[in-house]
């Protein structure tokens, strides 16, 4: 028995190790900084003035994600539900082919690829105006929070459909047979059948497009203009202007605490899930 538990701990002992080196340590040495004044001392000062500074980006950025998971777990549930139970193969092939795309790209490749996308004289306008949708002087650069929105969107989609898709598609088929052979159109069986099963898979989804999306840095650097602007950007301006990393480990705080409190209502309600169906 002793022999079996020191065979498992020694098991699990380099993942340990990693977790802790690589997200532990990090995250109690910035807490220290983020709560220490220029002595050293404990203070909540870089707190206090973090919150003074930065509250309507904090607001900004919460809204920015907020938006952008919305239409996330829209898109994911439709493009899932097409894939799954739409009767037309090359549909099917084509939105499974083209969703995966932003899989294998960097945010800061899809930053630069929105610039040239986005912008006043971008690729979306010249289409519009080539298509007599738009004249010259009708265009509109989108490089704002709406081209944040779009590029996270653009980019978390191919991750969440594809969790939720391969959920789908691991439901037992003679459920969704049974259904129609009783009756149920395709809808009922999305709503009624194959959605409540993969809500766990599409809670995964979004808590981890959160946590993506509250720590991109390329993105709203590179196609955010004027204030407010995302976290992410303010503590990168504080370093980098100020080296003020006081300021910035507590902007790395106010991150930590909306990205856990998603964690923690995603959890919560999972568990409730469990102690009802269990």
């Amino acid at each position: 028995m002793r022999q079996n538990r020191l065979y498992s701990i020694l098991m699990i002992s380099p993942a340990c190790g990693l977790i802790g080196l690589f997200f532990i340590y990090p995250l109690i040495s910035s807490l220290k900084i983020a709560l220490s004044d220029a002595a050293g001392n404990w203070s909540i000062n870089p707190l206090i003035k973090a919150w003074r500074l930065y509250d309507r980006d904090l607001a900004y950025t919460i809204i920015v994600v907020a938006v952008a998971l919305g239409l996330i777990a829209i898109l994911t549930v439709v493009i899932s539900g097409l894939i799954t139970l739409s009767p037309f193969k090359r549909l099917n092939q084509c939105l499974a082919f083209l969703y995966r795309w932003p899989l294998f790209i960097p945010f800061i490749v899809v930053g630069q690829m929105m610039r040239t996308f986005l912008a006043k004289n971008g690729l979306m306008n010249n289409a519009l105006v080539q298509l007599h949708l738009l004249t010259p002087f009708e265009t509109v650069s989108f490089l704002d929070w709406r081209g944040i929105i779009f590029t996270f969107v653009w980019k978390q989609l191919a991750f969440s459909t594809l969790l939720v898709a391969g959920a789908m598609a691991a439901i037992d088929s003679q459920q969704v047979k049974a259904a129609q052979n009783i009756g149920a159109t395709r809808m009922k069986v999305f709503t009624s059948i194959l959605l409540p099963q993969v809500l766990p898979n599409l809670g995964v989804a979004l808590v981890l497009s959160c946590v993506t999306m509250m720590s991109v840095l390329s993105v709203p650097l590179m196609l955010g203009t004027g204030t407010p602007s995302m976290l992410t950007t303010d503590m990168s301006f504080r370093i980098n202007s100020y080296g003020d990393y006081a300021t910035a480990n507590a902007l790395g705080v106010f991150s930590y605490l909306v990205t856990s409190a998603v964690a923690w209502f995603y959890l919560q309600h999972n568990l409730k899930q469990q102690r009802t169906y269990g």
